[in-house]
């Protein structure tokens, strides 16, 4: 039976709204050029009139006409950077340029993350909570600076958490959108560095440093774990590194440290195959030093830090050289390999597009 006159009417008034609607008229931007940069132009057939939203996808997706598939890519991280810019509020300059100019004589000074000095323990505390503590580019830059004023001062122990009920929720993939000049090559490239100075900032950091993991990890700030000291974690913790089903592979040293601490089957569930570990497991196979209660968790774990921060300061430092300087250079030229896969990983389709349909499942009708 077709459909009727009212219908029909319906239908159209449907339609209308939901493209005037300026938050509908932006997910069916994003939606179109999604479907531009992954299949190139619209070819599945027109929808029925009563299918108002498929219809106003398909419209939106044609309308972009023989837009190539490269200009569609470039057009949508014009956009979701657009998008992220408006909602952080950032000022121009390069991150790496903010940073330098921020901490220069001010230690601070810092935006995405709180840095105290209390009873001989530095705290370098995540401070996205409404982002689960995400990495942006400028949070990167921001602890290797806070990782290089820890090292100086006087404090004992340098000990890294995260605000609110996430540990961090690892890289922010919105660092993705923001394609300079160069294009996706020089992102990468750009990208790869910062990536190499950060996990070199914590191989060569000196002090005992320890994190108290207080919530869900994932990506980065899991696998530079084998690089802490001490890894404390309440029991509602997780530990999470989905790589693969974001075409991208392992980072932090982890394709090292971890099937040295958890052997190689194991490491492997995490790096390729994106198990999630409890805090339990990731305690019983090395990746944790101890569980508390998370109804404790807090009292028991800086009970015991400001006791460690009584012990002899030199005596600690020199005790880690010990410890970690073998395998210093190793991890250095691991952290170079990984970087070096990372590079070639983000310039696939198949990151790219990975990461694409991150995006569009968050920005769905």
């Amino acid at each position: 039976m077709g459909a009727t006159v009212e219908q029909f009417e319906q239908a159209k008034t449907k339609l209308s709204v939901l493209k005037r609607d300026p938050g509908n008229e932006m997910k069916l931007r994003i939606y179109a050029l999604f479907k531009q940069a992954t299949q190139g132009p619209c070819n599945t057939p027109k929808p029925g009139l009563l299918d108002f939203i498929n219809k106003a996808k398909w419209d939106a997706w044609r309308s972009l006409g023989s837009l190539s598939q490269d200009d569609a890519r470039q057009q949508y991280c014009d956009l979701i950077g657009s998008l992220v810019a408006a909602e952080e509020g950032e000022g121009g300059g390069t991150a790496s340029d903010q940073a330098a100019a921020k901490h220069a004589g001010s230690p601070a000074a810092y935006e995405t993350l709180q840095v105290t000095t209390e009873d001989d323990i530095t705290t370098i505390r995540l401070n996205r909570p409404a982002k689960k503590n995400a990495i942006t580019t400028e949070m990167y830059n921001e602890i290797i600076v806070a990782l290089q004023q820890a090292a100086k001062d006087e404090s004992v122990i340098t000990v890294f958490t995260g605000a609110g009920d996430f540990y961090c929720s690892g890289n922010d993939l919105t660092n993705f959108t923001r394609v300079p000049e160069g294009g996706v090559e020089d992102m990468a490239r750009q990208a790869g560095d910062l990536l190499r100075k950060y996990v070199k900032a914590y191989i060569d950091f000196p002090k005992p440093l320890v994190a108290v993991v207080n919530g869900p990890a994932v990506g980065i700030s899991v696998t530079v774990l084998g690089l802490f000291d001490l890894v404390y974690a309440t029991e509602r913790a997780t530990f999470h590194t989905p790589f693969s089903q974001l075409g991208q592979s392992a980072e932090g040293c982890s394709s090292y440290t971890f099937p040295k601490m958890m052997g190689v089957a194991k490491a492997s569930e995490m790096l390729l195959f994106n198990k999630k570990l409890t805090a339990v497991q990731a305690c019983e196979l090395g990746l944790v030093t101890e569980v508390f209660p998370d109804s404790s968790f807090q009292s028991e774990v800086w009970t015991r830090l400001k006791a460690y921060a009584k012990l002899p300061r030199n005596s600690l430092v020199l005790s880690k050289q010990l410890i970690r300087s073998v395998e210093k250079e190793r991890l250095h030229a691991v952290n170079d390999a990984e970087v070096e896969r990372l590079l070639e990983r983000w310039t696939s389709d198949e990151c790219f597009t990975a990461i694409m349909s991150f995006f569009q499942g968050k920005a769905k009708l």
